[in-house]
């Protein structure tokens, strides 16, 4: 009964709410086409499809059972990811050559932001960054998490408010895979045990921001990535994955007096790929994913849960990457070698709240990684 009056209630509410709302953008994190704790410019670069091919230390997070497919032990010293929109470059680089470097260590801040928005309203300023040092081996990751998203928008109406949301995670993990029937069938999991403190808010465009205390939600829980591959030993070894992200439904607990920080959802993902080897040192990866097939997270499109992605790997140094998600288009390139990973994508989000195809927010990621 309550599926049935949820079903007929929808579409109510989404036509009651585009119909009353004003036009602005959407302060969130999209976690329901990026749930990831940590992202990937190799998964981004390919639409972010890639709950079948997770076969690096990503793994821990994309489909923990990938890590049955880790070619080799790798002690990543440094595994950092950092991202920007469009909007964030253009408003930052504005102005003379002189000015520009300031302007761009100013906008690190959510003061630097807001300064800029206010020269450039209607646009939407977006950072992200992770550092991610870790271990791994095939069947076992351990390591830490440091990881900060920051969004931010002026919107052009009169009067319109600073609006911004900024969420900052931490802790440690480990992850171990176990493979069955000659690699055939691969399980696999990860905890994390991730302290969130994250601040969603709204303040006068025009006073200088400081953080509230009000506005502060922290907490803690151990978040479980569960995940399996099914891969069959026959020509272009199509593979079917499946991943669940916080698989035991944790809540944070209450770390601040103003409530705990958003609930990472207990939302599944599906995968499907096949690989062909197309030349002597030539590989082709194919994948398609769906996000969120169990709908956890409301008002989002189906189109914007369907993923595409392709990736060419030249001798397994060199990737030329390509992808659809979230409605847009992205691409990336790629180098690996023993002890250097080197990725640079761009990709796109939508930033309405349930349209597809409404307002592409165009980035722009590198992730550097070099260890032993």
């Amino acid at each position: 009964m309550r599926s049935l009056r949820k079903l007929l209630l929808k579409p109510f509410i989404i036509v009651l709410t585009c119909s009353l709302s004003l036009p602005s953008f959407a302060i969130d994190f999209e976690d329901a086409v990026f749930p990831e704790l940590a992202t990937s410019a190799r998964a981004l670069a390919m639409g972010n499809a890639y709950v079948a091919k997770a076969d690096d230390a990503s793994a821990v997070y994309y489909n923990p059972a990938g890590l049955g497919t880790v070619r080799k032990t790798h002690f990543h010293l440094s595994n950092f990811h950092m991202e920007f929109n469009k909007g964030w470059i253009d408003n930052s680089t504005r102005g003379s050559v002189l000015d520009v470097f300031p302007e761009m260590m100013d906008a690190f801040s959510l003061e630097g932001q807001r300064k800029s928005l206010v020269k450039n309203k209607g646009t939407i300023s977006h950072q992200r960054f992770h550092f991610l040092p870790n271990f791994t081996t095939r069947y076992f990751s351990l390591g830490y998490l440091l990881s900060k998203r920051t969004r931010a928008t002026i919107g052009t109406e009169a009067g319109a408010s600073f609006e911004y949301a900024d969420r900052r995670d931490h802790g440690p993990y480990a992850a171990l895979n176990i493979s069955l029937f000659g690699g055939v069938f691969k399980i696999g999991g990860s905890a994390t045990y991730l302290n969130r403190k994250e601040i969603v808010g709204e303040s006068d465009a025009n006073t200088e921001y400081n953080e509230n205390p009000d506005e502060i939600k922290k907490g803690a829980a151990v978040i479980v990535v569960a995940g399996a591959k099914l891969t069959l030993p026959i020509t272009f070894l199509p593979t079917l994955a499946v991943k669940m992200n916080n698989a035991f439904d944790q809540k944070f607990s209450e770390g601040s007096t103003n409530g705990a920080p958003t609930d990472v959802l207990n939302s599944m993902d599906v995968g499907f790929s096949l690989t062909p080897q197309i030349g002597k040192v030539v590989r082709m990866h194919l994948e398609a994913n769906y996000k969120d097939i169990s709908s956890e997270y409301d008002g989002v499109a189906t189109n914007r849960k369907l993923t595409f992605g392709i990736e060419f790997d030249i001798a397994r140094k060199f990737f030329i990457r390509a992808g659809y998600g979230d409605g847009w288009g992205s691409a990336g390139l790629g180098i690996k070698s023993q002890k250097l990973e080197f990725d640079l994508t761009t990709y796109a989000v939508d930033t309405t709240s349930n349209e597809f195809r409404g307002e592409e927010d165009r980035r722009f990621a590198l992730s550097f990684s070099y260890g032993l």
